[in-house]
């Protein structure tokens, strides 16, 4: 079965582009010009995978995922951007979004990252883990720590089950991205560290004590 993909973008040549080479690639592909237009697209028809650009008019790829996010649409979402700087990519990202392309890309590229973001999320037992102060249960997407709920994220829920299921073990920045966002391959993105700073943040907001350590040239280790 074909995977359905959502393209959003302003320039009609991208659209026509992206179209004739997903449907080249087996996908079934719709294309809007603008940010309500993908909106109403996906109220009709929850796509399997949105690809959408950061500057449109009448809503931006900003106020489209922070909106599909805030009414439960947990599609994956891949964002197109001519903007490079790293503040705009952890916007991107911090938003909801759950990979980040800079303007002009390859195509290859693009391809490769839509299909990870379709490929299986990481099988998880249903065994809850703990791992002293920290309490990470599968079954129900749910973490403490020090007692504390942590209000997380799919992909962030992911990012620390794997480092808890390896606890005192230094995990790789590239096994990471293979178990919780499908890449199987080197890929130039610093999301893993994005995401580990947004586990922190919310890890130790009251003054708890880190318990994820960055390995420097390697990733990184959740702390027993």
């Amino acid at each position: 079965m074909s995977h359905h993909v959502l393209v959003a973008d302003d320039d009609p040549h991208i659209c026509e582009a992206l179209e004739r080479s997903l449907r080249f690639e087996g996908f079934e592909v719709n294309t809007v010009s603008n940010g309500k237009l993908a909106i109403q697209a996906i109220e009709r028809n929850v796509p399997a995978l949105l690809i959408l650009d950061i500057s449109m008019p009448e809503m931006d790829g900003i106020e489209v995922t922070k909106y599909l996010r805030s009414i439960g649409i947990n599609i994956p979402i891949c964002v197109l951007s001519a903007r490079d700087q790293v503040s705009d990519r952890v916007l991107g990202l911090e938003v909801g979004a759950d990979d980040y392309l800079i303007k002009p890309f390859a195509f290859e590229e693009l391809f490769a990252r839509v299909k990870a973001l379709l490929r299986r999320q990481v099988e998880s037992s249903t065994r809850p883990i703990s791992v002293s102060e920290l309490s990470v249960d599968p079954l129900t997407r749910t973490a403490s720590y020090f007692d504390i709920h942590l209000d997380l994220t799919k992909k962030e829920f992911d990012l620390l089950y794997t480092l808890a299921s390896s606890a005192n073990i230094v995990v790789t920045r590239d096994q990471l991205l293979d178990r919780v966002w499908g890449y199987d391959f080197e890929v130039n993105t610093n999301v893993v560290d994005v995401f580990v700073g947004y586990l922190r943040k919310k890890m130790e907001i009251n003054g708890s004590p880190r318990k994820i350590e960055t390995v420097h040239g390697v990733g990184f280790v959740l702390k027993k």
